[in-house]
């Protein structure tokens, strides 16, 4: 699985790639340079179940402390695995 990165500076996405095929994505919206938003995940229904979501979760937050700024989870699946998963609460806004 390899996650690739979009930003033009005002939204953002997360793109989960397996062979070719597009397994799933995030997108974000940045609220001032300081802080993004994760608005929405989705994932094929083909990669169902194999921790493609958490993988896109991970991948915002490795960016964020690469960038020091702040994730607003909005979107319901990314609030889950910030309440499942202490050792991100550091990117948390």
């Amino acid at each position: 699985m390899n996650i690739e990165q979009t930003d033009n500076g005002k939204k953002g996405s997360f793109k989960a790639m397996s062979d070719g095929a597009q397994a799933g994505e995030m997108t974000y919206t940045w609220a001032g340079a300081d802080k993004f938003i994760i608005d929405h995940t989705e994932v094929d229904d083909a990669f169902s179940g194999q921790g493609v979501g958490k993988q896109l979760v991970m991948a915002a937050v490795d960016f964020a402390r690469t960038k020091h700024v702040k994730i607003l989870p909005l979107c319901p699946f990314a609030k889950s695995v910030f309440d499942k998963e202490p050792s991100i609460e550091d990117v948390l806004f």
